[in-house]
């Protein structure tokens, strides 16, 4: 595969879509990070690291080449379901999407993944590793989360930028799968 993709990088509040973008990013990433402050406390509630203090309003941006010709555009999306009219306008000419999830709190990725079920986007889901966080075997993860078989499940962490790479290379494959069996 050659030329450029538009890839979406989606998941719940906190996931890591924004860090990932970042470590993989080969231009300065363009981030739209602001202070969650209390009142939004209540209205998007979040169950992870109590230390988070920023938060994805709008959409995060970076690129990455694979395989010296293959240009992914990697657009990361708000993990809030309130932003849903804002994700789905990105997911607009996108191939695909690379699902981050928390195994400490799997269920908060019901919705992304709902989301890229009703737009008929390709997927693959990404693990993200917290420390800490308990490890789970890839058949309770995808029983869990309800995957089809033929979607692609790894681990990551975002942090990691040959791990980050990986996952999206998974991602990459799986697009290629389809892209022949439809063909």
């Amino acid at each position: 595969m050659s030329g450029a993709a538009k890839i979406l990088v989606v998941g719940p509040l906190g996931v890591g879509k924004t860090t990932l973008i970042g470590t993989v990013s080969e231009i300065e990433p363009l981030s739209t990070e602001a202070s969650m402050t209390r009142a939004g406390v209540r209205v998007d509630p979040y169950p992870g690291d109590s230390d988070k203090t920023t938060t994805t309003v709008a959409l995060d941006f970076g690129r990455r080449t694979v395989d010296g010709d293959l240009v992914l555009y990697l657009f990361g999306t708000p993990g809030q379901q309130r932003f849903l009219p804002a994700w789905r306008d990105l997911a607009k000419g996108a191939l695909g999407a690379l699902a981050l999830v928390d195994a400490r709190d799997l269920a908060a990725s019901f919705d992304a993944l709902g989301n890229l079920e009703d737009l008929d986007l390709p997927f693959a889901v990404a693990v993200n590793v917290f420390p800490h966080g308990p490890r789970y075997a890839a058949e309770d993860i995808r029983t869990a989360l309800d995957l089809l078989p033929g979607t692609p499940l790894v681990t990551c962490d975002a942090r990691d930028r040959s791990s980050s790479v990986r996952a999206l290379i998974a991602l990459v494959r799986h697009l290629i799968h389809v892209a022949t069996e439809s063909s």
